[in-house]
């Protein structure tokens, strides 16, 4: 292995990455190619520490490793669901050509939006349930963040059509409307499921089999005694229709019956009907 947990030939990379810079740094980066050079997607093993806030009372650590990077974003893997329009910190030992700010920190810390979900088979990837691609979008997260981190963002782009970065500061973030426009219809259906709660680790942590009340290819509202707050993620699976997703829990109340039900979103993928 090479420094900090790089293999020989990304170490090798790294290396080469940290010239390279050097280079177009003296020369001004004034050509296109060089300049394309840069905003090529890179295959680099990163390790990178990922943390996330998915609710004020929530929030997980996971150490992985990128796929692949640019200046501007990466895609990496996890061990636990996320969802598009969600913000995550990102710590790693980013080669300094390829940062946008905190050129001589050792390491570089990056707010992240996630732009793409694709969900993995968990037995064939190691562990991992989804692969992401995230924007890098600054040093700081927006106020808003701090208030409410369930909250979902979208990236402002400039006339160029290119989001750009500045040391202290955040590209343009705009809050995703969470009103319920639901396009999909709701069908009154029991469906047996299962639902489980990740946990802290990442692994499966409380579960409940339950029926749904009703539900489309975009999601379900089922019933439930599990006591886990909006913002949350949960595995839902059902033997009978051989399926498995991933869903972002978006309410929890209780109807005048006294039955409390969790309104699910389903994520990278749908339910067939």
């Amino acid at each position: 292995m090479g420094l900090l947990g790089l293999s020989t030939l990304d170490a090798e990379r790294h290396e080469e990455l940290q010239k390279d810079g050097k280079l177009l740094r003296l020369k001004g980066m004034t050509t296109d190619h060089e300049s394309r050079r840069i905003r090529e997607r890179i295959a680099l093993s990163l390790p990178v520490r990922v943390h996330s806030r998915e609710t004020l009372n929530y929030e997980w650590t996971e150490m992985s490793r990128m796929v692949d990077v640019t200046p501007f974003g990466a895609r990496l893997r996890l061990k636990r669901p996320t969802e598009i329009g969600r913000l995550l910190h990102l710590t790693t030992m980013m080669p300094r050509p390829l940062r946008c700010f905190d050129h001589v920190e050792d390491q570089y810390r990056v707010w992240s939006l996630v732009r793409n979900v694709k969900v993995l088979d968990p037995q064939k990837e190691n562990g991992a349930v989804m692969e992401i691609g995230v924007a890098f979008v600054g040093k700081h997260p927006p106020h808003s963040f701090e208030d409410n981190p369930l909250r979902r963002y979208d990236i402002g782009k400039a006339d160029s059509g290119l989001w750009t970065l500045q040391e202290g500061s955040a590209v343009s973030l705009f809050e995703i409307d969470d009103t319920d426009k639901r396009k999909e219809t709701r069908h009154t259906i029991p469906v047996d499921v299962f639902i489980e709660v990740f946990s802290d680790q990442g692994a499966m942590g409380e579960s409940e089999a339950t029926v749904t009340e009703n539900i489309s290819t975009a999601g379900a509202a089922v019933f439930t005694s599990l006591k886990i707050e909006p913002g949350r993620f949960v595995k839902v699976s059902s033997p009978q229709h051989q399926r498995v997703v991933m869903a972002a829990v978006r309410s929890r109340h209780t109807g005048k019956d006294g039955i409390t039900r969790l309104h699910l979103e389903f994520i990278g993928s749908e339910w067939p009907l």
